[in-house]
């Protein structure tokens, strides 16, 4: 065992003004397997997220529903809170970006740039809502694509034939939010100097931080040359107004990172931590992000950009992912392919599509598929049919024989193949590439299951004289039972606090794995069911059915 770490992991916030859904879940799933093997593993290690709570569409959306926009976001906190625990998410803090540590942290950090003249003010011309006193953004405006005519198109480019333009060139434009046309409107924003931070960031983008593949992409678009970050907003907007600037106000992309900083001070203040052991500049901890891929340039660019030019640590390590698709095609609420996180926790067993995913994920970017006939196949097969079979067909004979295992181990060398894949196992866990791991343990669970096939117990029961031999066989099939619940444990929590019940143990990682013998156990209860088709049929037609458009863009 390496010596302990000092690891502060983070999830992307997901955004307060809807329904979390599988594609958040992929993300949340996968940082809570890292973390929680990181504290199987001995190490310290805090895992903070928080809902992101501000900006012109919370405000909206508030408005929509007769609610002021603090009453909107703390419904929908109870809500992610309710769905994160439902999938066995541990958060040590979920937390809102509505708060005041963030609003401090957000004018400290903004107060640090400006000191350094990195923060520029110039006159922008934007779409203006003039019933609605409100600047628009792209999405906000909607009209025929001035290139191809196609009608019904947003404010930025046209899906029908991939034309970007200015939200003002469209034909016959109108805002979404009034259905009144737009005018242009002048209005002084603030700026990030992103461009005086490019030697900086090719070198931090190139240091180890990142995967391969984006630091590529990021490359492309430093050598092509950053532009300043506008990080303003003009009122009406819900969020944190910046100071000496009345009716001006942080764009959320500013502060919505921050809040990993204020969960973590509001966590610190609670657990008498040092909040400054995490976030100094010389800051000895690790600092791990787990985002998807389209939210790259914020994470690796703007904000370790300004961390560092006010007087903070950067990340450790960015881990970005690719998207969730249904059955090989986007979301798509049409299509009955959105799941929201709710819909699944009606049907389905949270374990199920944390295994799944964990066989899926790997280090990279590339997309996941859910394929329900995939997903149904493989937890029968695998958590069912292999992993659980084991404790199965072995507890019973153990329990009629006085519920006391083996004090020798029948097969040593088999046991000790288990325990050697201890290393190679976390090494996968430990670089993210879990699809690696759970092949691995699954080939010893075919080990396992071979063993007890070629024993068959079932048979040696029979024979008086074969008695002991039963014992000692199905007590080695617990004990290797036990070796891969310590190591799917980061992956399946409830099975794992199940095993430890049925086999009167902990499951530790920290220490050389040693077998329980002579050790009374409790009578086996069934761990998991099989996924019925009919369950995964359900949960698609509820969500066919038409509901609630959900808005998650900022």
């Amino acid at each position: 065992m390496s010596s302990p770490r000092n690891i502060l992991v983070t999830s992307a916030l997901p955004y307060a003004n809807g329904s979390l859904h599988l594609g958040h879940l992929l993300e949340t799933i996968q940082t809570d397997i890292w973390v929680r093997f990181q504290k199987a593993r001995g190490h310290q290690c805090l895992y903070m997220c928080a809902d992101d709570t501000h900006g012109t569409a919370i405000m909206l959306k508030a408005e929509q529903m007769g609610m002021t926009a603090e009453q909107l976001i703390a419904a929908v906190h109870i809500e992610h809170t309710r769905d994160f625990a439902g999938f066995l998410i541990a958060f040590d803090q979920y937390y809102s970006t509505h708060s005041p540590e963030n609003k401090s942290y957000s004018e400290l950090i903004y107060q640090r740039v400006h000191d350094k003249n990195l923060i520029i003010r110039k006159e922008i011309t934007q779409a203006f809502d003039p019933e609605k006193n409100l600047f628009l953004a792209d999405r906000y405006i909607k009209g025929g694509c001035p290139k191809c005519k196609a009608e019904d198109q947003y404010g930025d480019n046209c899906e029908a034939c991939g034309a970007t333009y200015a939200p003002m060139d469209l034909i016959n434009p109108v805002s979404v939010v009034s259905g009144t046309k737009p005018i242009a409107k002048k209005s002084e924003h603030y700026f990030f100097d992103l461009p005086a931070c490019t030697a900086f960031l090719k070198k931090w983008t190139r240091a180890g931080h990142l995967q391969e593949e984006v630091a590529n992409k990021l490359a492309e678009w430093l050598d092509s040359g950053l532009q300043a970050w506008d990080i303003s907003r003009d009122a009406p907007y819900f969020g944190f107004e910046i100071p000496e600037a009345p009716g001006k106000y942080f764009y959320v992309w500013l502060d919505a990172p921050i809040g990993y900083m204020a969960s973590c001070k509001h966590y610190c203040k609670k657990n008498n931590l040092n909040f400054d052991d995490y976030w100094q500049e010389s800051s000895k901890a690790e600092l791990h992000h787990f985002i998807g891929k389209d939210i790259i340039n914020f994470h690796a660019l703007f904000w370790p950009a300004l961390l560092k030019n006010s007087g903070f640590r950067t990340p450790t390590k960015v881990h970005a992912h690719g998207f969730l698709t249904v059955d090989g095609k986007k979301m798509s609420k049409s299509r009955g392919t959105f799941i929201r996180a709710g819909s699944y926790l009606k049907h389905l067993n949270p374990e199920y599509v944390r295994y799944y995913f964990a066989a899926k994920l790997g280090s990279g970017v590339d997309d996941i598929d859910l394929n329900f006939d995939d997903f149904t196949q493989r937890v029968n097969s695998d958590l069912v049919g292999k992993l659980v079979n084991i404790a199965s067909r072995c507890a019973g004979f153990i329990t009629k024989s006085g519920g006391t295992l083996s004090n020798t181990l029948e097969n040593p060398a088999l046991w000790q193949l288990f325990v050697d894949a201890s290393q190679s196992i976390a090494t996968s866990y430990d670089n993210r590439e879990y699809s690696r791991a759970i092949r691995e343990i699954m080939a010893l669970a075919d080990d396992a299951n071979l063993y007890i096939n070629d024993k068959a117990p079932w048979k040696l029961a029979k024979q008086e004289d074969q008695q002991q031999q039963m014992i000692d066989v199905c007590s080695l099939g617990l004990n290797l039972f036990r070796v891969l619940m310590i190591y799917l444990q980061p992956v399946l929590p409830a099975i794992a606090e199940k095993t430890m019940q049925f086999l009167q143990c902990d499951l530790t990682w920290k220490d050389q794995l040693m077998p329980l013998l002579n050790h009374a156990i409790q009578p086996f209860s069934p761990m998991i069911n099989r996924v019925d088709p009919a369950q995964t049929a359900a949960l698609l037609a509820e969500e066919a059915t038409p509901s609630e458009a959900i808005q998650t863009q900022k």
